[in-house]
């Protein structure tokens, strides 16, 4: 069950059966961040492709008429009128149409009266409709997702239904499904779905009853996306944002150096270092550097032909090793120096601090002495504040105004602060209907008990993800049958092989970490089920805060300090 697999041998499929010969890659904006993250442009270029175009640029693109076209597009009206437009003045030789999901009969119809030159070879539909960020991870790269009052918005709630139906399909898959009872959206995803899964029974046929699809909604989990990361792969993404595989370094002296790309498929030493610590990631980076140096001088020792035939044959590894160096030393020392300038190392700790085990009071001194901190910024003080508000909600001493107020002293603006009242209405205690903090119910406070006896092996990733709880739930058949019901008639207890969790509203690097950990997991107990995480968007904080943002004013805020 690996979506990245999956789209990568659709889109080689495309390229295959336009033949041999120079050819046209043609896309659409959402296209083009699939096929980015399933391949390079050089292996691309492998493949014959030799030039790459968007759909919506044809005004300014130029007629070769001895190229073929391979038109890989998202079956939107817009793009169906746009490759109308295409046919019936065609600038390539051939055109082989592969649309990313299902596509009704009469728009193909369309099409092919549109083809008045005939130029049409194939048309087909390839079921990669989502971005494959990794094996376990798909994403749609739409970062606002809610409107008034915190439902999905319709085109978001439309694409969503449409990546999951064309994950189904490319993972040959027919689950079952089950959905967060609180959530309005998520028991409407699970009834649209059954009814499409039930019209294409032919498109579904042979698809295997093996895999559980749970939809759940992010104002379950609000903690997560607060916090500071630091696992290499998270980290990058909140300190510097991660966008497709690329990473833009905003302090780099040239272009080259301030766009990078970041893709566990091309780089060994992101693929084995990406889940790990801050802290051993500078180690393996000291590593990676001795052996750059080792390779290093022994090329500057070219005393006979032999020698120099060696380098010629080693340069391409010396070479890959050397960008590799150059790229990650650059990545850790821009980090270094963002965590040292906002004291992300004290704020992370109390972060931590407050989700965890935090006393009131001793939480509540904390988080003032930050905001005063001339290296705490604006962000990072807020979240504190935020996270100060889901935790101690219905505290009897809540000083959440007192907090607001600093804020403000601190020149933090309006809308911004209001966005606290927002995420208390977005994801406070009365719609969450979990134990976030584990402080609600006696098995939830044993458990923070006996790990606060064991201790943690690093303070700062000492939290959690509600994204755990539900896996471990799921793979164990112990979802509450009441708090998450099926959809259809299946019993709600079933273990299954895979589970695929949708989350409404996005999903974090961090949870990403928990999925890729569980199934590596699988290695030693096969019996374990694979897990694909798929969302909308990918957040770190100030992608969440944004969406809070977004939704603040149009909601009906409750009053500050009092359950949300």
């Amino acid at each position: 069950m690996d979506v990245l697999v999956a789209t990568q041998q659709y889109i080689s499929e495309m390229v295959r059966l336009a033949g041999p010969g120079m050819k046209v890659l043609l896309m659409d904006k959402e296209t083009t961040s699939i096929i980015s993250c399933a391949f390079s442009q050089s292996e691309m270029m492998q493949k014959e492709i030799y030039l790459f175009e968007r759909i919506d640029t044809g005004s300014i693109r130029e007629p070769i008429k001895f190229l073929k076209c391979v038109c890989f597009l998202r079956p939107t009206q817009e793009n169906l009128l746009l490759l109308q437009e295409e046919l019936r003045n065609p600038r390539y030789a051939q055109y082989y149409i592969y649309f990313s999901n299902i596509i009704p009969k009469a728009d193909v119809k369309m099409l092919a009266e549109a083809d008045e030159q005939e130029t049409v070879r194939e048309v087909h539909e390839y079921y990669a409709d989502f971005i494959p960020i990794a094996s376990h991870l798909g994403s749609l790269g739409h970062s606002l997702c809610y409107e008034n009052p915190f439902n999905m918005s319709t085109p978001i709630f439309r694409r969503s239904i449409q990546a999951l139906v064309a994950s189904f399909l490319s993972l040959r898959k027919r689950p079952v499904i089950r959905f967060q009872k609180t959530s309005r959206d998520a028991q409407r995803m699970a009834n649209e779905l059954k009814t499409i899964i039930a019209r294409e029974d032919a498109l579904f046929e042979g698809c295997k009853s093996d895999t559980l699809l749970l939809i759940v909604d992010r104002s379950q989990d609000p903690i997560t996306p607060l916090l500071n990361q630091w696992t290499y792969e998270a980290m990058v993404h909140e300190l510097m944002g991660i966008n497709n595989n690329r990473v833009f370094i905003e302090n780099a002296p040239n272009d080259a150096q301030r766009n990078l790309v970041l893709s566990a498929q091309h780089d060994d030493f992101y693929a084995n270092n990406m889940y790990l610590n801050f802290g051993e990631i500078g180690q393996n980076i000291k590593t990676l550097m001795s052996e750059y140096q080792r390779k290093a001088q022994m090329h500057q020792q070219l005393e006979s032909i032999n020698d120099m035939k060696k380098f010629v044959e080693q340069y391409p590894q010396f070479k890959k090793i050397s960008g590799t160096v150059t790229k990650h030393v650059q990545v850790v020392g821009e980090m270094s120096r963002i965590v040292a300038d906002q004291n992300l190392m004290r704020i992370s700790e109390v972060e931590q601090t407050i989700v965890h085990n935090g006393e009131h009071n001793e939480c509540l001194d904390l988080i003032k002495q930050l905001i005063q901190h001339p290296k705490t910024s604006e962000m990072n003080a807020l979240r504190l504040v935020m996270l100060y508000a889901l935790r101690f909600e219905n505290h009897s001493s809540n000083s959440l105004q007192i907090l607001i107020s600093q804020l403000r002293q601190r020149g933090i603006s309006a809308r911004n602060t209001a966005t606290i009242r927002t995420l208390l209405d977005y994801g406070g205690m009365k719609r969450r209907q979990n134990d976030l903090f584990g402080n609600q119910s006696a098995m939830g406070m044993t458990k923070r008990f006996i790990k606060g006896l064991k201790g943690v092996e690093n303070v700062f990733t000492q939290h959690e993800p509600y994204v755990s709880q539900l896996i471990d739930h799921a793979a164990k058949g112990k979802l509450s049958d009441t708090n998450f019901p099926s959809s259809d008639y299946a019993q709600p207890s079933t273990r299954y092989e895979n589970i695929i969790l949708f989350m409404i509203g996005g999903l974090t690097y961090e949870e990403s970490a928990v999925a890729n950990a569980y199934n590596q997991k699988r290695a030693q107990n096969p019996g374990l089920p694979r897990i694909l995480l798929m969302s909308n968007y990918v957040h770190n904080t100030r992608s969440f805060i944004d969406q809070l943002l977004n939704l603040t004013g149009t909601s009906t805020p409750s009053p500050v300090g009092q359950s949300a």
